[in-house]
């Protein structure tokens, strides 16, 4: 069938999704007994085993060689701050609202991609970032008595996650995506181990396995991903990673009990509606 590898990137993506939403989950409840810093530690660490395992059984011995090292680095630690300023918000806030607030980055790629990169922005490109802004605040109701502070993290990282994207670029043509996907938590697994020992609370059994998992989903969830982009193109494959966002709702709601308002629904429509829109653009340009 002529639309079977659009199908099966859809597929990926929606699976990926939900198993990285879950490998979120797994971390808000895990924080209860742990720093946030050595959960995401273990998440990297893992993350970092798993696909080094991976990429070493199928005869690739040079995954780890890169031609852009300055670039790798800054890019893990990107992820580093991404993954820790995500974690300490869902610590305190719910994951539905941090996660729809980490998908203003597709839009703030297209700022920042004419802001540092000189690309063209266009007055749609601007529609859709004031749109997503107005998401932001929508969800984050800055000045109201319900307004809470640790949204402000996940919108920090939401930040950091623009930029990551701009440097995963920058190396698209330079390094294998596999190599890429080895520094992305490699950086972090090396960066969190050097001062591990003031935050450690030794596991027990069952918190070891739960840590391991973490790492489990975090690689299948990225491969997953990778094998989508394989089979079709970024745009195409765009708007489904609000897959996500939904998965993240769903476990905030039946998992952790998380009572969702009327801005966290509005607040994201226009979030993601923004990035729709600039997934509409980008399709009819090409």
């Amino acid at each position: 069938m002529k639309n079977r590898p659009a199908l099966l990137a859809i597929v990926l993506t929606i699976i990926a999704s939900v198993i990285l939403a879950g490998m979120d989950s797994l971390g808000k409840f895990l924080m209860r007994e742990f720093s946030t810093f050595q959960v995401t530690w273990a998440r990297f660490l893992f993350h970092s085993i798993i696909v080094s395992l991976l990429f070493y059984g199928q005869g690739l011995r040079h995954f780890a060689v890169t031609r852009a090292p300055k670039t790798q680095l800054l890019r893990g630690l990107c992820m580093v701050g991404i993954n820790t300023l995500l974690y300490m918000a869902i610590k305190t806030v719910s994951l539905a609202e941090a996660t729809a607030l980490m998908y203003l980055s597709p839009v703030l790629v297209t700022l920042f991609a004419g802001v540092f990169l000189g690309e063209r922005i266009l007055p749609r490109h601007l529609l859709a970032v004031a749109a997503g802004f107005v998401g932001v605040l929508v969800i984050i109701r800055p000045g109201f008595q319900t307004f809470e502070p640790a949204l402000l993290l996940a919108f920090f990282a939401s930040l950091l996650l623009a930029l990551y994207f701009l440097l995963t670029r920058k190396v698209a043509g330079v390094d294998d995506p596999r190599t890429s996907l080895f520094y992305t938590s490699i950086v972090g697994a090396v960066v969190l181990s050097v001062p591990l020992p003031l935050w450690w609370k030794t596991p027990d059994a069952l918190q070891w396995l739960l840590l391991v998992s973490m790492g489990v989903f975090g690689a299948i969830g990225h491969f997953l991903l990778i094998k989508a982009y394989t089979l079709i193109t970024a745009s195409e494959l765009s708007p489904w990673l609000n897959a996500q966002v939904v998965a993240a709702t769903l476990f905030s709601v039946f998992l952790f009990q998380d009572v969702l308002g009327w801005n966290f629904f509005f607040g994201t429509g226009l979030i993601v509606g923004a990035g729709l829109l600039l997934w509409l653009h980008n399709r009819r340009a090409a």
